[in-house]
């Protein structure tokens, strides 16, 4: 997930943020309420350098971009800067948690350029109990810097509420794509949006600008509507994604495409599956989901034939109109600039 930009204070928010994770992973190692050993220690250590380092830090990087909106402040003061990038990487290690356990269930090899934790030699299943540590590091952090907070048990509970309908995504795409025989009748435009809103949007989109309001002193309760705006950007961003998997330039998007192969209920299939012809979807229900070039390149034709490429920029100007027209509608200048900077990092992204 794209970012809201931040000028060019960009590169000093970033440096500054790296630093606070050394704080909260040196807290995290001399936590008093266990005893660690040496070895012990060093795994912690080691572990959380390689799940929760390595990305890109957008979702964390929008916790702190988004409070400076919402304060209209081109500068944080210390106190500020530390909490609201406390917030941050506390979504970076939910990121992490649910990446090593996700790994596990798809059988993953890669991740981010290197073995997927579990992968790595002496660790295997261990990895399920690093997956619980990473979750359980979220609750360490948020009681040792914001209990006391008129907030605390606001950001417990977000916090609670989000990863359940992350979880509960997972669960509905998983139960979706992986079970038993490949089944292309189980896909559809409503099975795509709700795994796509729960596995992914709460947590990249909502989760962020709910710290950055909670920290603001808002009552979540108030921004029911920017919630339902941020679902909906989360669930256009996945769209885009599953369109630039088969029509982006492998060279720029830095990957290659795989949701053919790989049975995804991406959003062209799903869109593939209403436009289609009898004689055209059974062109879709024997080659998708297999290996072979040929499978590939027959699916990729017949999306070539259905004009999903058009579909796809239809989509894309209604989304933007609807979304604009619902951040406009926001009371609160502050809360509209926010939601603006997202949507206008990921319009018609390339990558």
């Amino acid at each position: 997930m794209a970012a809201p930009g931040n000028g060019a204070a960009g590169g000093d928010t970033k440096e500054a943020f790296r630093r606070i994770y050394d704080v909260l992973k040196g807290e995290l190692l001399w936590d008093p309420a266990f005893e660690f050993t040496d070895s012990s220690r060093h795994w912690i250590d080691r572990m959380v350098d390689y799940n929760v380092l390595g990305g890109k830090c957008n979702r964390g990087l929008s916790v702190v971009d988004s409070y400076k909106l919402l304060k209209d402040a081109n500068a944080l003061g210390e106190e500020e800067m530390f909490l609201a990038s406390t917030l941050g990487w506390c979504i970076e290690w939910l990121q992490a948690y649910f990446l090593v356990l996700d790994d596990i269930m798809d059988e993953s090899h890669t991740r981010r350029g290197q073995p997927c934790w579990f992968r790595v030699p002496q660790v295997g299943s261990i990895a399920i109990n690093d997956g619980i540590i990473l979750r359980n590091h979220i609750s360490r952090i948020l009681r040792l810097h914001f209990k006391g907070k008129p907030y605390y048990a606001d950001l417990l509970d977000l916090f609670n509420e989000v990863e359940f309908k992350t979880a509960s995504g997972q669960l509905l795409d998983l139960i979706t794509t992986h079970e038993g025989e490949k089944d292309l009748t189980k896909y559809n435009i409503g099975v795509h949006r709700h795994i796509v809103q729960y596995k992914t949007a709460y947590y990249s989109f909502y989760l962020p600008v709910a710290c950055a309001l909670l920290l603001s002193g808002e009552d979540l309760i108030n921004y029911g509507a920017v919630e339902n705006i941020l679902v909906e950007m989360g669930t256009y961003f996945q769209v885009q994604d599953d369109y630039l998997d088969c029509y982006g330039d492998p060279e720029f998007i830095g990957k290659i495409g795989t949701d053919i192969e790989d049975y995804k209920c991406s959003w062209l299939v799903v869109q593939a599956l209403e436009h289609a012809d009898e004689s055209q979807k059974r062109v879709l229900f024997e080659n998708y989901g297999k290996k072979e070039p040929a499978c590939v390149t027959k699916v990729k034709n017949l999306y070539k034939e259905l004009n999903l490429e058009a579909v796809f920029h239809d989509y894309e100007n209604k989304s933007y109109n609807k979304l604009i027209a619902g951040i406009e509608a926001q009371p609160k200048e502050a809360v509209q600039n926010v939601l603006k900077s997202f949507l206008h990092k990921i319009y018609k992204r390339q990558k």
